[in-house]
């Protein structure tokens, strides 16, 4: 079944407002190695922020750390470029992939769908994870000046046993809110839409607020060189903050540990959001 660009503009068009914030240029492919490498590729054309990559199957996807991320038909592949007016720190990359991941968790939320976000840059569904983002920057001097964020989600393409798709989910509720992939689409770019939004018309502190508002990792139990300690955030840098347990002769201290991503795996469990 192809994807229809024309369903996907309408749909767009409904759900954004008058003074649209990205500007979404569509692009359709059948293949492409990467969404996002396909869009930087665009950009180094002329592209512009707002330039939309979608492919119906990825040859060679990219996940966080280098890793691969499988991509066969039925899934929806995209990728989006954003352009920075505001000073974006280098250092501050992550509150990319924070305001999307709470920009399409809300957006799907909003239809029903009780998607929560497992740090940093995962999108769960019943404790499994329906899909992913991979935030790419071009940095000068220390700031960021160009990003691509792509985005995978499960749509009807098999997963492994950690993974769930959202059509096997919604055939087992009594409503099916995402009629078609087009409309999946469309609710994913109004995500990351309103996520940009939030990050800079009302700042990180709200953003981070409400990422772990959605955070299905809070008060987990997790061990860091031998010593148990809880999740209860994470900072401006995508750092996770967990407080630690030790023992000091006779007192319990709790001190506050920053973890980065990457270093640290944390495990799917049952949503609770």
């Amino acid at each position: 079944m192809g994807f229809n660009l024309q369903n996907l503009e309408t749909a767009l068009k409904a759900g954004q407002k008058s003074n649209t914030y990205l500007p979404f240029s569509l692009h359709f492919f059948e293949s492409v190695s990467s969404t996002n490498q396909t869009l930087w590729n665009l950009l180094n054309q002329g592209a512009i922020s707002g330039t939309v990559v979608i492919a119906a199957v990825q040859s060679a996807g990219r996940g966080q750390w280098g890793r691969e991320w499988i991509s066969p038909v039925g899934g929806l592949y995209v990728s989006v470029a954003i352009s920075f007016d505001h000073k974006i720190e280098a250092t501050d990359s992550y509150q990319l992939t924070f305001a999307t991941a709470w920009g399409i968790a809300s957006q799907l939320r909003q239809r029903g769908i009780n998607v929560g976000i497992k740090w940093p840059n995962d999108l769960v569904l019943n404790g499994r994870k329906l899909g992913g983002i991979l935030t790419e920057t071009k940095v000068n001097k220390g700031q960021i000046t160009q990003a691509v964020i792509g985005v995978g989600i499960n749509w009807t393409n098999p997963v492994p046993e950690t993974g769930i798709n959202l059509e096997s989910w919604q055939a087992l509720q009594d409503f099916r809110p995402i009629s078609c992939l087009e409309m999946l689409t469309s609710t994913v770019l109004l995500g990351i839409e309103s996520g940009m939004e939030c990050l800079f018309q009302e700042g990180v502190s709200i953003l981070l607020s409400r990422y772990l508002d959605l955070l299905t990792n809070m008060g987990d139990r997790v061990y860091v060189n031998n010593l148990s300690g809880t999740v209860v955030g994470v900072t401006p840098q995508g750092n996770l903050r967990v407080d630690l347990e030790t023992h000091d002769t006779k007192e319990l201290i709790t001190p506050e540990i920053y973890i980065q991503p990457g270093t640290i795996s944390l495990g799917y469990h049952k949503s609770s959001v």
